[in-house]
């Protein structure tokens, strides 16, 4: 007997409605032949007003305590779900992450997983039952719920389907597929059937919202095929695959990260080990830097700029205070008024002209680049918000 994994986003499970017509699809699948793991992620909006509760009584609430408190959401999901199936007249359990077997580090909001037990799921795979797991969540070593990160529930989805050999790990999101760019933004938008690995990591890394970018890179590893499709139609919607069939086009996809700061530091000592001194205590406060740039000075100093995620930009310059113990008084200097504009293409190493279109587009209209960094598949631009 076949399995699949079927991974519901926010927006699929909105709602009563929207929650009794993922539930039917699992039980169609079911009926077809399969047994059925389910991945659900937090109700709409529930996770942001989580959030948003929690700034409301601490303004830099704890990880840890973020990770007790964000992680209900799901768990309100998959039993709202399970209890949806059974009003079908099918069977199902809900899991929490914990209750699976999914351990990760302790890396708390943005943990990873480490390992997967699968007895106690296909056990109840066996025993004919639609398993309802709760997506973005495991748990440590010392029994501490933890969280995978905004998109967690992509990875669980696709770790489940790597661990357990499934046949397949369908996505269902609000939009039916991958889009060259976001169809909310640009109407024009086209829906590609095929997309690598490499290219949807791309995107995904740069906040195109289909998929998480840490689900791709599992995905990739274990060769599993991602499905995404519209949880409100049945457009067959696109494939995440090693090699797809249209290949060396030049762009297959371009995205806008607006979650960005970029940081300035004037007058750094210019001797070995000092931009090691800067970006290994940003690195041990779990801070992913993206685009740098470095201008070598005539006074023995250099200036650097680079980006980071946009709310983890307090972070950041503590991180960098305590550099500055060391390396003396640097100048500091820092904006969360930028964006990242991206053009992504598997056949862009082979092309020319992509990056000569992409900055003729921007100064058309008027848009100054204040940053770029490339990659044999990829190029990005800083700019103003």
């Amino acid at each position: 007997m076949s399995l699949i994994v079927q991974k519901f986003g926010g927006t699929s499970v909105a709602d009563s409605e929207k929650i009794l017509a993922a539930a039917r699809k699992a039980i169609r699948a079911q009926q077809e032949g399969h047994q059925v793991v389910m991945v659900v992620s937090a109700m709409g909006k529930n996770t942001d007003v989580l959030i948003d509760l929690a700034h409301q009584v601490n303004e830099y609430p704890p990880a840890r305590e973020m990770d007790m408190l964000l992680s209900t959401g799901e768990q309100v999901s998959v039993a709202l779900m399970a209890m949806a199936i059974d009003s079908l007249g099918s069977e199902a359990v809900s899991l929490t992450g914990a209750q699976i077997g999914i351990r990760t580090d302790s890396t708390h909001t943005k943990a990873r997983i480490q390992s997967i037990s699968t007895e106690r799921l296909q056990s109840h795979l066996n025993a004919g039952k639609i398993v309802i797991a709760a997506g973005f969540q495991g748990i440590d070593e010392d029994y501490n719920i933890t969280t995978l990160g905004r998109g967690g529930s992509d990875t669980t989805a696709v770790a489940l389907a790597a661990v357990l050999h499934a046949d397949a790990c369908e996505i269902y999101t609000d939009v039916d597929g991958v889009y060259t760019t976001d169809p909310r933004l640009m109407p024009e938008a086209r829906r590609v059937s095929q997309v690598s690995y490499d290219e949807m990591l791309e995107l995904a890394s740069l906040g195109a919202g289909v998929m998480h970018s840490r689900s791709i890179e599992f995905a990739k590893k274990f060769g599993v095929p991602i499905h995404v499709r519209s949880s409100f139609t049945d457009i067959p919607g696109s494939m995440i695959v090693a090699e797809p069939e249209v290949a060396n086009r030049a762009v297959s996809g371009a995205a806008l990260t607006r979650n960005e700061a970029r940081v300035t530091l004037r007058h750094v000592p210019d001797v070995p080990g000092s931009i090691y001194e800067i970006f290994s205590r940003i690195a041990a406060k779990n801070v992913t830097v993206d685009m740098i740039v470095q201008n070598v000075a005539d006074d023995d100093c250099t200036d650097i700029s680079f980006t980071v995620p946009r709310d983890e930009l307090h972070t950041t310059l503590k991180a960098v205070e305590d550099a500055k113990k060391v390396l003396g008084d640097l100048d500091v200097m820092h904006d969360d008024q930028v964006a990242k504009v991206s053009v992504v293409g598997q056949g862009m190493a082979s092309q020319a002209g992509v990056a000569d279109r992409m900055f003729g587009a921007l100064a058309h209209e008027g848009i100054n680049i204040q940053m770029i960094t490339t990659s044999e598949i990829k190029i990005s631009a800083l700019v103003a918000r």
